[in-house]
């Protein structure tokens, strides 16, 4: 679990929209994934914790929130911590960290805006790098469904922030 923490908390902070309600869902997934080690049967590792995570998010969204109501707040700040590009010390000037800071929030509005499936499909494959096989795996879609989701969440963002596709 520990090499995989990083992705584990990431994929938790989108789907609860908050830190302190991430780290709870991956507190639970570790207690889970604990239990459930004997389970495992060697396959992508990396998966396993994700899909341990996924479920660990879905109850405790389901215990804790409304169906309708999923928040996303202040992602901007996790994102430049993870990067440090909106640091005005990393060579940048304030008003091209300024800019960044708005079109990263503006970008994460687009992404919140998501229908569940797409949003989530869309955290795993470009936030955390999973490819289409271990998305299916975590997702329990079939690969033809990931893609086509991807694909929908893609132009969705594209709509939705204005920008012309190439």
């Amino acid at each position: 679990m520990l090499p995989h923490l990083d992705d584990c908390y990431r994929l938790a902070r989108w789907l609860t929209g908050n830190r302190a309600d991430a780290e709870d869902v991956v507190q639970e997934a570790c207690v889970d994934a604990f239990r459930g080690i004997a389970g495992f049967s060697g396959g992508n590792a990396r998966a396993w914790v994700l899909t341990i995570v996924r479920h660990a998010a879905y109850r405790w969204l389901r215990k804790n929130r409304p169906a309708a109501l999923v928040a996303v707040d202040n992602l901007d700040a996790l994102g430049a911590a993870g990067t440090g590009t909106s640091d005005p010390q990393h060579g940048q000037t304030p008003e091209a960290a300024l800019i960044a800071k708005a079109d990263a929030a503006r970008l994460e509005r687009a992404i919140a805006a998501l229908p569940v499936p797409f949003r989530e499909t869309l955290v795993l494959r470009d936030v955390n790098g999973l490819d289409y096989r271990d998305i299916a795996q975590v997702t329990s879609a079939p690969i033809g469904t990931v893609m086509s989701r991807l694909a929908r969440a893609r132009r969705r963002l594209i709509a939705t922030l204005g920008v012309d596709e190439p």
